[in-house]
């Protein structure tokens, strides 16, 4: 009887691995992504686990596995659905004063002298350099239903009284108008910067092709603007909501009868007023998925429809 001897195993030599990672990037973004991976990412993980839990926030408190009752819970409410189209029209009403109106100034602003540019300039950026709180009580000053200066100006011209900030059909486009009006100087400097960094040429080609100012305006600075324009376009909508909560917070508290919350106040309400820990983060869980849509599908239109002067 013969013994089959097994074959030596012969092991291939390992290749080299022929591209080699370069460390020296990796160092540099490592303190960048600690931080962003510390306090971004491991929140979100933790408030995805979170939303599966009730917890009232107590140290005391063991938090009580509930599974999907939270989602179950949160998608039926009545008050999670007026605060969904809230937020819509929070964003809806926020895109004519943060991209429309400034993009109107820049282009019509463009040809004015120095100085006087510099001074609307000015004028316009204020708003912007003034804190949030600060603008929630200047406005509260002048919307007061008596004594206000706004509502005088409206007595003086014949009409009566306004509730801007108890009247629930109201109250919302206020808050819209002073989320708006602090949003309106950046967006103008923005357009404006686009704007001054459209090369003359084309603009005299077309003059000289006897092209009008309007022809100018809609086959040149527009397509060139378009990446600017598509720009503020997506912040408005991934954060126009969310610039909304200071206002909120300081001059309605979400009312008058919820006519004003949204889902970020919503979020607010349920994990510091209500301590519902497991629904502020569900809310949470939801409100990203959702925006995290919106995002892809703002960065997909940009590259399609943004016109670059190469």
């Amino acid at each position: 009887m013969t013994h089959v001897l097994d074959a030596p195993v012969v092991l291939a030599p390992r290749r080299r691995l022929g591209l080699r990672l370069p460390i020296a990037p990796w160092l540099y973004l490592a303190p960048a992504l600690a931080v962003i991976g510390v306090w971004i990412y491991w929140p979100l993980v933790e408030a995805f686990i979170l939303s599966f839990y009730q917890w009232n926030m107590l140290p005391t408190s063991t938090p009580r596995p509930v599974g999907l009752a939270n989602y179950e819970n949160l998608l039926t409410l009545p008050e999670m659905r007026i605060a969904v189209r809230n937020t819509v029209l929070y964003i809806a009403g926020l895109l004519p004063l943060s991209v429309v109106l400034p993009l109107a100034v820049a282009i019509v602003t463009q040809d004015l002298a120095g100085p006087l540019r510099n001074l609307y300039r000015s004028l316009i950026f204020v708003p912007m350099i003034v804190a949030p709180i600060v603008a929630a009580v200047l406005w509260r000053w002048l919307l007061a239903e008596r004594n206000g200066l706004v509502n005088q100006a409206l007595a003086a011209l014949g009409f009566s009284d306004v509730a801007f900030l108890r009247d629930p059909d109201v109250a919302l486009w206020t808050l819209v108008w002073i989320t708006g009006w602090k949003l309106i100087g950046f967006s103008t400097l923005l357009l404006s910067a686009a704007n001054a960094s459209i090369s003359p040429a084309y603009v005299e080609a077309a003059r000289m092709d006897g092209a009008t100012r309007w022809q100018i305006v809609r086959d040149i600075r527009l397509p060139l603007l378009s990446p600017t324009i598509l720009l503020l376009t997506m912040m408005t909508i991934l954060f126009g909501a969310q610039w909304s909560f200071v206002y909120i917070n300081a001059l309605t508290g979400g009312g008058p009868l919820k006519s004003t919350t949204n889902v970020f106040y919503l979020m607010w309400e349920y994990g510091f007023q209500s301590l519902s820990a497991g629904w502020s983060a569900t809310a949470g869980v939801l409100t990203f998925a959702a925006f995290g849509l919106i995002a892809l599908v703002c960065l997909t239109l940009m590259k399609r429809m943004a016109v670059y002067d190469e």
